[in-house]
């Protein structure tokens, strides 16, 4: 079954170009099913391009899905153009009567900030609260997992000296997880931040469960059954370049950067990066969507009662 977004949006066409099953409302109306309505409330600069990357993972799937595109209420972003933002976007204020069987809380380039100097702090605490009565399943990536895991259980984010930037080499630490079906033994993911979430700090929380995690880098994937909730501090939705693209616009600006590690051909950024996490993303967010599928009410009402 295809995903379900507006025709005019840009990631119609790059889906389909790249062979992804989307439809439009038309479309959708001749099927009789109820599709999963999933929410990205997308807090990257780039909207367009973290549309694309998440829409193209949850619309690989079996189910129809209806994505809604979210924003906060009073933040208004700088590197998108404002129709984009009219067109396409809703304020996260205007959905509190709304019932989601899933919702994405993206990254933000904001974490040298302590949580509540962000200034949707205030409303992302709102946001975090409703999910346990309006979501089935949240997954908070990067920023807003740490922002999540903070929320529900006062795990830090912690600076680091250097930017953790490249793909990493991930341990598969519970095989039997329905949300590391089909994954390997190990698998490598894209990460680029300057904070970290400490293991030990996990540990000391019985109500999570690493899934993913490296000696690297720390963990990746935790588990938050009582919260109905993901945490992945890693971007398995990247593009084969979107590391690259990082890289060149540091190295532009002359800031202090190291080549992505495990990234490039021979490490060389003269030659042309490699991805080695599609699959493994596929197989996350089909588990994900999955998940959902087997435990969302089919009436949508009933989400959280």
């Amino acid at each position: 079954m295809p995903i379900k977004i507006p025709a005019t949006l840009p990631a119609y066409d790059v889906l389909t170009r790249e062979g992804v099953s989307v439809m439009d409302e038309d479309q959708a109306a001749l099927q009789d099913i109820r599709p999963l309505r999933i929410a990205l409330l997308n807090l990257m600069p780039k909207k367009i391009q973290t549309e694309n990357q998440f829409a193209r993972l949850i619309g690989a799937t079996p189910l129809q899905i209806e994505l809604s595109l979210l924003r906060m209420t009073n933040h208004e972003t700088r590197n998108t153009a404002a129709d984009h933002m009219e067109s396409f976007y809703r304020p996260v204020s205007d959905a509190w009567d709304e019932k989601f069987d899933g919702l994405i809380i993206t990254g933000a380039p904001i974490e040298h900030l302590p949580f509540e100097e962000v200034n949707y702090w205030d409303e992302l605490l709102r946001v975090m609260d409703w999910t346990q009565t309006n979501v089935q399943s949240t997954l908070g990536v990067c920023w807003g997992g740490m922002a999540m895991i903070n929320h529900f259980h006062g795990v830090q984010k912690h600076l680091l000296g250097a930017k953790t930037f490249g793909c990493f080499r991930h341990q598969n630490l519970a095989p039997a997880s329905p949300y590391l079906n089909g994954f390997s033994d190990d698998c490598v993911i894209p990460t680029s931040r300057w904070t970290e979430i400490r293991q030990s700090e996990i540990d000391a929380t019985s109500e999570l469960r690493t899934l993913l995690g490296s000696d690297e880098v720390g963990p990746c994937l935790v588990e938050d059954p009582a919260h109905r909730a993901l945490y992945l501090f890693s971007h398995f939705e990247y593009d084969r370049d979107t590391l690259k693209q990082e890289y060149d616009r540091d190295v532009e600006a002359g800031a202090p950067i190291n080549v992505p590690v495990n990234y490039y051909t021979d490490d060389n950024p003269a030659l042309p990066p490699m991805n080695r996490w599609r699959s493994h993303a596929h197989l996350l967010y089909g588990n994900w969507i999955q998940e959902i599928y087997q435990s969302t009410p089919y009436d949508i009402s009933q989400i959280g009662t």
